[in-house]
């Protein structure tokens, strides 16, 4: 692998820059990670002192004797999850291609990991991507003042991002329940501090306001096999005759424990996930899901931040993916 000059030089500090500049280090940082909010002339002098300085960055124009562009960061919530080994597999591809280094962090979803790790990587890296993050919008603002930074499945102002449509798949999915005839229909949330639980909550709320479908949430999980397990439990004491789970690894852990405890899928229940992950078409029986294009997605998110280093408009915008429902074996009509 090519190492980057940067890698084995002493890394220049946005101090630095502001003292031989003469400005504060917050302009440099806006100069250098959004150069609409300084003017030309300002942006034009603190790019040159900083090349003048040896300050590398995927955001300056490429000097000769680099030998690769820079570093991109694509932080993870988990890696249990292969709803985000997809992701993986697209973010990489692209980066590769474009000839940088590829840093993956997994948070393993701890929200005080994931911030330590983004206030600690926008100064070490060019670009940063972000799936699914669980930090507030202010601090997801303020890694993107440093290091330029991208989202998935995310919608944060001021900031870029690529969203999966997946709330829109999901009340497809509550509409196929509602016309297979189930009327008492539960979901089972995501954990605390997902944006997308949120979304998809909503979605399927709002669906089942204009079905007139009695909509039944279930806890708060984190995506999981065992916790998938202890859902059902759950879901079994709501007397739903339909479930539709945050995701296919919690509709695969309850799965097996509706096996366990006799109830029969789609017999007594229909079940319903969500991402269309690696095993949900060979579960027992096959999951009726919502397919997530996860590596297109990632093949997206690279894509928007290598456009921004060498562009300097730093506008933000959100690209939408869409997905759609996929029926399998896992659901059928209500059983009179």
């Amino acid at each position: 692998m090519v190492i980057p000059a940067r890698r084995v030089q002493r890394r220049v500090t946005l101090t630095e820059i502001a003292e031989a500049c003469g400005v504060a280090p917050s302009t440099v940082s806006r100069a250098l990670s959004n150069p609409n909010r300084v003017s030309p002339g300002m942006y034009q002098k603190i790019t040159s002192k900083a090349q003048e300085l040896g300050y590398t960055s995927a955001l300056l124009p490429a000097r000769d004797d680099r030998l690769a562009r820079g570093t991109i960061a694509l932080v993870l919530p988990n890696l249990t999850n292969p709803f985000n080994l997809d992701v993986t597999r697209g973010a990489q591809a692209q980066i590769r291609a474009a000839s940088y280094l590829h840093l993956m962090v997994s948070t393993e979803e701890s929200l005080p990991m994931e911030e330590q790790w983004l206030r600690e990587m926008a100064r070490t890296v060019d670009g940063i991507v972000v799936s699914s993050p669980r930090v507030d919008d202010e601090t997801l603002r303020s890694v993107a003042q440093i290091a330029p930074t991208v989202l998935i499945n995310r919608e944060a102002p001021g900031l870029s991002g690529v969203v999966i449509d997946t709330p829109g798949g999901l009340a497809q999915a509550l509409q196929y329940l509602q016309s297979l005839g189930h009327t008492r229909i539960a979901y089972v949330r995501g954990p605390h501090g997902s944006w997308t639980d949120h979304v998809r909550f909503e979605a399927i709320a709002g669906a089942a306001a204009a079905l007139d479908v009695e909509l039944v949430t279930v806890g708060r999980y984190q995506p999981t096999l065992p916790n998938g397990a202890a859902a059902a439990d759950a879901v079994v004491l709501t007397r739903a005759t339909a479930c539709i789970f945050f995701n296919d690894v919690l509709a695969i852990g309850a799965l097996d424990r509706f096996r366990q405890l006799g109830v029969s899928v789609p017999g007594d229940l229909s079940v319903v996930g969500c991402d269309d992950i690696f095993g949900s078409s060979f579960s027992h029986p096959p999951l009726t899901t919502v397919t997530s294009p996860g590596e297109s997605a990632g093949r997206a998110a690279v894509d928007m931040l290598i456009g921004r280093f060498s562009t300097r408009d730093r506008s933000d915008r959100i690209d939408h993916i869409s997905a759609h429902l996929t029926v399998r074996a896992s659901t059928g009509p209500l059983q009179g």
